[in-house]
């Protein structure tokens, strides 16, 4: 994307879905207090709970039936990002030994589509529940095992009582990418895909591009580290289509926002459909459906990325790792990737 062009050619920030704005002050302070303590004497000794292990020597097994964990969603953020926040929670429950409690998404909408509360006890029932005691957990390094330990101490000095453990806001899980087969689980048995309709035509390949677009509240250095231009998905596709073309019939659908004099480079392309009318959650879909998926720098993509079953071209300077399997392949900056790897995996589908 050419940085030059006018302001009235970048996009506005998504909305995802209105939340009460205390609520938002209140997360965004919980946020702050999180970070500034980090890596700080006070990083653990801010919370009730630790005091709760210190005080509480008689550390025992936790109760499988009455300890649960969840991670409440960032409110403000997109919905890969509270993806992220859902997947955390699901993570850590595992690795603690508690049970898993789902917390709603911001939306109705994304709740609904996403379907990721089904068969699964909800959080709002144990927040209202007088029988539960609520914990906040420290915020704690994912890949600091000694902060893990000390974590997993703390929830096991809770004893006697029926506990939901709130982990802090936005608390990190680096390997994101080591639930996907979950995720897709998920996402797939979900009763809202019974009712959907994809524009896929089901005797041609498709392959779906997502282009995450510039915001207008984006500075030049932000987009740099954070998108990738025009150029790259261009780049990525030609070589793409140089093997495709020889296996089977394709269509090209790319899911962006914005107009289509925004994307010149895909002019002259054959096949190709733009999606930047799309509503969100039926682009979602289409990138987890598509049987090859180009995605980019975007929360957005890397959810669908992680949950689809077809082949995936992924950017390999974003900043989440990518499961260790053959269907995922990794281009650089300048879209250059190994298309021998891509030959290989279409022979196993034809």
């Amino acid at each position: 994307m050419d940085l030059n062009k006018k302001k009235t050619s970048l996009v506005s920030s998504p909305n995802y879905g209105k939340s009460p704005l205390q609520l938002k002050i209140k997360n965004r302070i919980r946020n702050e207090i999180a970070n500034r303590i980090s890596d700080t004497w006070l990083q653990f000794r801010f919370y009730a709970s630790y005091w709760n292990y210190k005080f509480n020597n008689r550390v025992s097994n936790v109760n499988g039936n009455s300890h649960f964990l969840t991670q409440l969603p960032d409110i403000g953020a997109g919905i890969g990002h509270q993806l992220a926040n859902w997947n955390s929670g699901f993570y850590f429950a595992q690795i603690f030994g508690v049970n898993f409690a789902h917390s709603e998404f911001s939306s109705t909408k994304w709740e609904s589509f996403l379907d990721f509360g089904d068969n699964e006890v909800r959080a709002k029932d144990l927040l209202s529940d007088k029988n539960f005691k609520k914990v906040r957990l420290p915020r704690f390094d994912s890949n600091n095992a000694e902060q893990i330990d000390l974590v997993k101490k703390i929830v096991k000095s809770y004893n006697g009582q029926p506990v939901l453990f709130l982990t802090e806001i936005n608390q990190g899980y680096v390997n994101q990418f080591e639930t996907h087969e979950f995720l897709a689980n998920k996402f797939f048995n979900a009763s809202a895909r019974k009712s959907e309709v994809l524009k896929f035509e089901k005797d041609k390949f498709s392959i779906a591009i997502h282009i995450r677009r510039r915001m207008a509240v984006e500075t030049d250095d932000m987009f740099r580290n954070r998108g990738l231009e025009n150029s790259y998905f261009k780049e990525v596709l030609d070589k793409v289509l140089t093997v495709v073309g020889g296996y089977k019939k394709y269509k090209i659908y790319l899911f962006s926002q914005g107009e289509v004099e925004d994307f010149p480079e895909f002019k002259s392309v054959q096949n190709l459909e733009f999606c930047l009318d799309m509503n969100p959650y039926d682009s979602f879909s289409h990138m987890c459906k598509a049987d090859l998926l180009i995605s980019s720098k975007s929360s957005f993509s890397y959810k669908p990325a992680l949950i689809s079953k077809g082949i995936k071209i992924c950017p390999n300077s974003f900043w989440h790792n990518y499961p260790k399997s053959p269907d995922y392949i990794m281009a650089d900056d300048l879209g250059n990737f190994d298309i021998n790897h891509l030959s290989n995996q279409l022979n196993l589908i034809n």
